[in-house]
């Protein structure tokens, strides 16, 4: 059974807005309330958070569709709809979240460390936001819109201190056993740990974690055996230690060409490992021969500038000189990092000549197509209600002041040719109507109610009477029989 996962892909998706609402203030002797549609609630997010108790993507392994709540719609009477809930998916500490190029999204390291893997949607505006001078009563309202959906990679790096690294059977997971208190899984057969294990060791005032990395082979940094899936947890490790076997049964292996094998593969996988601190461990000192395989190779291993300790994990020797040789070490890597600095945000201005939007010319099967992209334009066709004129005519005044209208005729598009606004996948295509985006002309001036203005004097009624008669009678005198 899987316990310990530290790769998944997760689908997410988070909630949509809701819907505003278009409606009329109705109350006893108020007869022309004036519009009172709400707002529709924000839809909720997909955030995810480093939390220190949770050691593993397994979760997200068994359950990878993850979908935060809708945004409720508005209603009558000013009454704004509820927002979503934010959806709070607990990640390790070190977990890395890529999209489906591999290009990395966020580095998650510290506690509380937040990341927004899906926005959800903004809610639509009810009518009486809609409201202006010249929109006294709009007969529409806005759409909400839906929330962002996608797929995610989480990929967990290891945090750290110290590594130990090795080959297999070398006696890392009985190292870290007794110099911890973790319990990792021990035998004496080779790739017994098949996942990385973590402990924390206390060394006077100094306490640093250390993880048991599973074994390495010839060949790790190129992929073979599991060795990509290991080294992945090396590279947050600010020291590495050599666990070499001084009692292995291989004929063909000794410490010194085992400590040339894992540094070659260190090199060759790359992100900074070979400038790592380290040290050697030469273990199972209690083996017979062990001791003295260990004073033979310990000479050459010095003159190399490794410091080197002797240790038995399974009799307990050598432990509290390592223990406290790896304190001074982190303590080094620690001071050696620069300090916290106070949180920096980035600010990408847009360029002058960014009018928020693109036009480009597609031609399909050989007629013309104008595509329109820009976070703006896509936004207000996802809020608008195609069933409804005035909400139609009020998108084609937001383009229009927008300038699309402009630019479709800068990139020479004509009277009746298609214009596609939104991605190829989910896109609204139209015929062109360069009057059209005027909107103006074609529904007149739209949300205006006549009910609303203010009442004309009595002089000025009989005025407008006798205008309407005496048009009516000239008609009657122009009018020529056949």
């Amino acid at each position: 059974m899987t316990t310990f996962v530290d790769r998944v892909e997760l689908h997410v998706a988070a909630g949509s807005g809701g819907h505003g609402c278009a409606s009329v203030h109705r109350e006893k002797f108020k007869p022309l309330g004036g519009p009172d549609g709400g707002n529709g609630g924000r839809g909720g997010d997909v955030i995810l958070v480093v939390d220190q108790d949770v050691t593993t993507l397994l979760d997200y392994h068994h359950s990878p569709h993850r979908k935060a709540t809708n945004g409720a719609p508005g209603a009558g009477d000013n009454r704004s709809g509820k927002d979503g809930q934010d959806l709070i998916l607990p990640v390790p500490d070190g977990t890395v979240v890529l999209d489906k190029q591999g290009n990395v999204l966020a580095d998650l390291v510290g506690q509380g460390t937040t990341y927004i893997a899906a926005q959800g949607g903004r809610g639509g505006l009810g009518n009486a936001a809609l409201a202006s001078a010249r929109r006294k009563a709009p007969g529409f309202a806005l759409l909400g819109v839906p929330g962002d959906e996608g797929d995610v990679h989480l990929e967990l790096k290891t945090v750290a201190d110290v590594a130990l690294v090795g080959y297999p059977s070398a006696g890392k997971s009985s190292l870290i056993s007794v110099l911890s208190a973790a319990k990792p899984k021990i035998a004496d057969y080779p790739f017994t740990t098949l996942v990385p294990n973590l402990g924390v060791v206390t060394a006077g005032s100094t306490v640093y974690t250390i993880a048991d990395v599973p074994g390495l082979i010839p060949g790790a940094s190129q992929g073979k055996g599991l060795g990509l899936e290991f080294l992945r947890h090396v590279e947050r490790c600010s020291v590495l230690v050599h666990v070499l076997d001084t009692a292995t049964l291989e004929s063909d292996r000794d410490p010194v060409s085992d400590l040339d094998v894992i540094e070659a593969e260190l090199k060759e996988y790359g992100a900074g490992l070979e400038n790592r601190p380290r040290l050697v461990v030469l273990n199972k000192i209690d083996v017979p021969d062990g001791q003295d395989l260990a004073d033979m190779v310990r000479p050459d291993l010095e003159e190399r500038g490794y410091r080197v300790f002797e240790v038995s994990a399974v009799a307990h020797k050598g432990l509290k000189e390592l223990s406290y040789a790896l304190a001074e070490l982190v303590a080094g890597a620690r001071a050696a990092k620069p300090k916290d600095e106070a949180t920096r945000i980035v600010i990408r201005p847009k360029a002058v000549d960014d009018a928020g939007f693109t036009v480009k010319r597609e031609d399909a099967d050989g007629e013309p197509l104008f595509r329109v992209r820009g976070e703006k334009p896509e936004r207000w066709v996802r809020q608008t209600d195609f069933n409804n004129d005035e909400a139609v005519g009020y998108l084609a005044d937001r383009l229009s002041r927008l300038g699309v209208e402009d630019e479709l005729m800068k990139a020479g598009a004509r009277h009746g040719d298609g214009v596609a606004i939104g991605p190829e996948d989910n896109a609204v295509v139209f015929d062109w109507e360069p009057t059209m985006m005027a909107g103006a002309e074609m529904l007149g001036r739209r949300g205006e109610d006549h009910r609303m203005e203010a009442p004309r004097p009595a002089a000025q009624r009989r005025r407008d009477r006798q205008a309407e008669r005496d048009e009516s009678q000239q008609e009657y005198d122009d009018f020529e029989p056949f």
